[in-house]
């Protein structure tokens, strides 16, 4: 206890160095010594602000030391710092002016929890999916050299990132390229690194050292002047003799400078090097190799199987995460359930996933089915490509892929399964606003990208129950590629099928009748739709509410009876413009049913990207709550006066 000079006892902070950096500039004054207890108290309160909020905490915690070298040695922001995936830049927030907001991460009107332009200038390139940083770091240091200028230009990528071909791409452009960038390589699940030790750290300082550098440079000066074939065979033998002692054969090969591994919690080891590197201001592309530990420095991460990737909220003292409590089972258990199930009696079925079994559900048939379940990494080009050969040849494949990440792979879809009617069905989660992961993982434009494709047969579910009738749709159609999206977070707690029945293709069902408002629901939003029925009931407005299904093939003969028989058609869905209204309102078109006064009201997610809360709140945002439903049916019947059109109020 300290005083405050009145004799009153004053709790000592358990953060005296932390305290006194308000950005990077002032860790740049603080010594060595001084960073390492600077890392301690950085680490300690990453814990405590994700135990306030959740989110991803074991990949920060492994990169603690590393975020305060990087700071100390390099002179952001006008230095480019650029984080992977943005999951591991909890440390790298507190450093850089929003400590003050830091209990705020992934809650609505606070930080993100992934890196982000508008939020700070010590963001320079938002990420919140795999493997972009080398490909933007190397954007950033080419205009560097096109404007003249000389500043660094740093890449962090690891957690799994290296498994996608895009860095890979990036890297072998950055090679032939030879302008200066520097990669780091944080490797936190020993899938590349031999071990690091006294020996390394000794090889990669003396390696990034200036006097070797420029030995290297007399030598292969020297080598130029010799035969050509003399040249290459120098070249090769020192690289691939630097590549023994180190294992950066694969990088030199990119045409990377390749540093390493050396121990990423070690600032002794660390803060040498990266000063090294950063003085190699004439070389071309560096990779500096890191080990470190996912969840680094709080015992329950370090012996989580996952090591605390991403938690709810928790105790500091025992880790215990806090239980949500759960009315029914998520749409991700219920989809891996089912698809165990359909297994059980089908031995052509197979699941694949792109680096998210637990995240999907396939962890559930991959216990079940080790041998059918392939888990491709960060690879979701590979991934549906690799599904349609397993199409070709008469399996089953189903692609659990999140509607964000299923994104990167469009050209897969079209040119290796669509055009090809192959069967691979998509199983994907995250339809729709998606909570504290905000807009990089909402799952939007799903619908739009995927109906607008022939003979794609395309499904919402708008329950648990619909979602196990629509997988054991997918699995007994062999005839062409099929998709079902279903929304993160739990069902409505509808009882399920002890064996679900395929669904009739392209056949919607009505839910309630009505005779003058019909409400036409794809997916997760029926019940709101229930909700605002029973609210334009008791207004005297008669309403049908109805599950359309499929979005591809149309139940056209539904559409036709709700146009003929009501005053006013709603479509809602949880996706952007272009989606299942479009295909709606394309058929009505075309089947002339807006000839004769029909009020038709689109309801889609609005044309902005919706920044993290709760899921109810981004609905409510985004206009697609019951109340919505409600005041759009009563514009459309010109009862808009300000009593009736403004439910909310």
């Amino acid at each position: 206890m300290a005083s405050n000079g009145e004799g009153e006892a004053v709790s000592a902070s358990k953060t005296p160095l932390l305290d006194l950096v308000r950005e990077p500039a002032d860790l740049r004054r603080l010594d060595d010594g001084q960073l390492q207890q600077l890392a301690q108290e950085l680490r300690q309160e990453t814990i405590d602000a994700v135990s306030h909020t959740g989110g991803h905490l074991g990949a920060g915690l492994g990169v603690v030391e590393l975020t305060v070298a990087l700071h100390s040695v390099f002179d952001t922001p006008k230095d480019i710092l650029i984080w992977d995936v943005g999951h591991q830049c909890y440390p790298h927030k507190v450093l850089t002016g929003r400590r003050d907001r830091i209990r705020t991460l992934r809650q609505g009107g606070g930080l993100s929890g992934f890196t982000k332009r508008v939020e700070s200038p010590y963001d320079p390139f938002g990420a919140a999916h795999s493997s972009t940083s080398i490909s933007a770091a190397l954007g950033f240091a080419v205009a560097r050299d096109l404007a003249g200028k000389e500043h660094n230009v740093i890449a962090v990528i690891g957690d799994g990132a290296m498994s996608a071909g895009m860095a890979y791409e990036a890297m072998n452009n950055a090679g032939a390229m030879h302008s200066r960038l520097i990669v780091i390589l944080n490797d936190n699940d020993m899938s590349i690194a031999p071990p690091v030790g006294a020996m390394s750290a000794y090889l990669s300082r003396l390696l990034s050292s200036r006097p070797y550098r420029e030995l290297r440079h007399i030598a292969k000066q020297v080598a130029k002047a010799m035969p050509r074939s003399v040249e290459v065979t120098a070249k090769r033998a020192e690289e691939y003799a630097r590549g023994l002692i180190t294992g950066g054969t694969l990088f030199e090969e990119l045409g990377f400078y390749y540093v390493g591994p050396i121990d990423g919690h070690n600032l002794d080891h660390l803060l040498p090097v990266l000063r090294n590197v950063r003085a190699a201001s004439n070389e071309g592309p560096i990779l500096v190799h890191v080990v470190t530990q996912k969840g680094k420095g709080y015992p329950p991460a370090e012996s989580a199987a996952d090591k605390y990737h991403g938690v709810n909220k928790f105790d500091v003292v025992t880790g215990a995460q806090a239980k949500l409590k759960v009315a029914a089972p998520s749409y991700t258990k219920v989809f891996g359930e089912t698809l165990v199930k359909l297994a059980e009696r089908d031995a052509r079925i197979v699941a694949i996933t792109a680096a998210m079994p637990s995240g999907t559900g396939v962890d559930l048939f991959q216990k079940r089915f080790p041998e059918r379940s392939f888990d491709v990494g960060i690879a979701e080009q590979h991934a549906v490509t690799f599904a349609a050969g397993l199409a070709a040849e008469g399996y089953k494949p189903f692609a659990a892929i999140y509607s964000t990440f299923l994104q990167r792979a469009y050209d897969q879809v079209v040119h290796d399964v669509a055009i090809q009617r192959l069967p691979v069905r998509f199983a994907i989660d995250r339809a729709g606003l998606v909570g504290a992961d905000g807009p990089t993982h909402a799952g939007s434009f799903d619908v739009t990208y995927l109906a607008t494709l022939p003979g794609f047969v395309v499904m919402a579910a708008a329950d648990e129950a619909e979602l196990a009738r629509m997988v054991a749709t997918q699995a007994a159609l062999d005839d062409g590629p099929s998709t079902v999206r279903y929304p993160r977070g739990d069902g409505t707690g509808v009882p399920l099928p002890d064996w679900p029945e395929p669904l009739a293709i392209g056949k919607g069902r009505i839910v309630r009748e009505g005779d003058t408002i019909a409400i036409l629901s794809f997916g997760a939003r029926l019940a709101e739709c229930l909700k605002a029925a029973d609210e334009l009931a008791a207004r005297g407005l008669s309403t049908t509410v109805a599950d359309a299904r499929f979005c591809k093939p149309l139940d056209e003969d539904l559409i036709r009876r709700l146009a003929a028989e009501h005053e006013v058609l709603i479509t809602i869905e949880e996706g952007a413009v272009g989606g299942f209204a479009s295909h709606v309102l394309q058929f009505l078109a075309r089947d002339g049913r807006l000839d004769d006064g029909l009020r038709v009201r689109p309801m889609v997610l609005p044309d902005l990207f919706i920044d993290q809360d709760s899921p109810q709140k981004m609905y409510e945002q985004a206009g697609l709550a019951a109340a919505d439903i409600v005041a759009t049916a009563l514009t459309a019947l010109g009862r808009n006066n300000a009593a009736e059109a403004n439910i909310r109020a």
